[in-house]
């Protein structure tokens, strides 16, 4: 699959979309005005988490009347013929989809990662039906009601239709065998094109038995699951999210740090996995690398791909034709080098999920985890690292950045003594549906994680 036009020629330039926000952000206002259960439910989100009850809706069902789709179509939804039913979704923002049905009760469904283990949080017994059967790909159950409303939680696997699959029992074997694989493979090789090839044969394999969607769903729980291992904030706050019983769903993006020999390995292993190259991202002269953004069409996986770039790279296929050596690292490649890809030895950078950012910040650091100052202060966008993890680097990858002229004598031994900044987790609060990147700021955070800094 290779760089679609508007990557290359017509780059996406996201704004905000304020008019479709204030539909949005009235619908759920009175949402949680009519009805008690919800609004409750959303505090405890917000007080016990630091995260929002808009972003956790997969969808909204509202009662079809002739005015709410005018008003929907008008600032920018689309609209399109479901089983018996309208579905209105917008493009341009990050908004729930919205179901427009006649003679219903007015419905919230909220995204988790397990429908069976948001049950047993809530101690909801048996009594208590799932829609879908364990392991497949489309969960559903009901969480409270009144006479007019209902909230429900849905959980998604590769699946982002609103009628249930066909999945059967071979398959859901299948699934949960390929799951495994993934969690275990092997990341450190001999080298790095047998890590890649590895894991495409075990992609390759599982898309064979499940298709690409799917496959894609896993694969990235698996890779959660790897990032959080190496991550004391992450599970601090994967705690916080589970006691409610919601795990990660509100991830908004995954960022790989990728050395520029193995960037065109990476990409295309992306691409297997059903992504396809959105924008492209340049921090700066100053700064010295950009990233190539990902989105997954079906899951809605967003990929953050950082490398260090030239400033003359940006406007060529930088994701595809291949990066040749510089002859020095840039704050990614040394990265790299201290800690090994992320696709590969050193799991992902971090992982940057929809909180109420001031709530988060301020709940976190009661549970003794500070947060670095802001690098995006938008009204539409605000952006902050945890203070990053260190981790441990091994005395070989210390020897070989010595010898390439990586780091010095001094940095050296403080890589021996207290390790390098490995990852983070990235608090981030989105409004008016805006689905961009801070192209300007981000490159002083960048620079202020460069390990030889620390």
């Amino acid at each position: 699959m290779s760089t679609t036009s508007s990557s290359l020629e017509n780059p996406i330039e996201w704004e905000p979309q304020p008019e479709a926000a204030n539909i949005v952000n009235a619908i759920v206002k009175q949402y949680l005005i009519d009805f008690e259960g919800a609004d409750n439910f959303a505090s405890r989100l917000l007080n016990e988490t630091g995260t929002r009850f808009l972003d956790w809706i997969d969808h909204l069902v509202l009662p079809s009347k002739p005015e709410m789709a005018e008003q929907l179509e008008k600032v920018g939804f689309s609209l399109t013929q479901g089983e018996g039913y309208q579905i209105a979704q917008h493009h341009q923002g990050m908004f729930p989809a919205i179901l427009l049905k006649e003679n219903t009760k007015t419905e919230c469904h909220l995204k988790v990662d397990s429908v069976a283990d948001f049950l047993f949080t809530h101690k909801l017994d048996g009594s208590t039906k799932i829609t879908g059967p364990a392991g497949s790909q489309l969960r559903m159950a009901l969480f409270c009601q009144n006479e007019t409303h209902q909230l429900s939680v849905i959980e998604r696997h590769g699946w982002n239709q609103f009628s249930m699959p066909q999945n059967n029992t071979s398959q859901i074997a299948k699934a949960l065998h390929h799951f495994d694989l993934f969690r275990r493979r092997e990341r450190d090789l001999e080298s790095n094109e047998s890590g890649f090839n590895l894991a495409k044969s075990l992609i390759q394999e599982a898309i064979d038995d499940l298709g690409t969607d799917w496959t894609c769903d896993l694969f990235f729980e698996a890779e959660r699951q790897f990032w959080q291992s190496r991550n004391h904030a992450a599970r601090i706050q994967k705690s916080r999210q589970d006691a409610l019983g919601m795990g990660w769903s509100n991830h908004d993006h995954h960022t790989y740090r990728s050395s520029r020999e193995a960037y065109q390995s990476l990409i295309a292993t992306l691409e297997i996995l059903g992504f396809n190259c959105r924008e492209r991202f340049y921090a700066g002269a100053e700064a010295g690398w950009g990233a190539q953004v990902l989105e997954h069409p079906v899951c809605g996986i967003l990929i953050f791909a950082d490398v260090d770039l030239l400033a003359e790279e940006v406007t060529g296929d930088f994701s595809h034709d291949g990066l040749p050596p510089l002859g020095t690292t840039g704050t990614i490649g040394t990265w790299c080098r201290l800690h090994g890809e992320a696709f590969l030895q050193a799991g992902m950078h971090h992982l940057e999920s929809l909180f109420d950012c001031q709530a988060a910040k301020s709940q976190l650091a009661k549970v003794g985890v500070e947060t670095m100052a802001p690098f995006t202060e938008f009204s539409y966008l605000w952006q902050a690292f945890t203070v990053g993890e260190k981790w441990q680097v091994s005395e070989k990858r210390i020897q070989a950045a010595l010898a390439e002229g990586i780091i010095d004598q001094k940095q050296a031994e403080k890589c021996r003594n207290e390790g390098g900044i490995g990852s983070h987790l990235e608090i981030l609060e989105r409004n008016d549906g805006y689905k961009g990147f801070n192209q300007t700021g981000i490159n002083d955070i960048i620079l202020r994680t460069d390990p030889r800094r620390h």
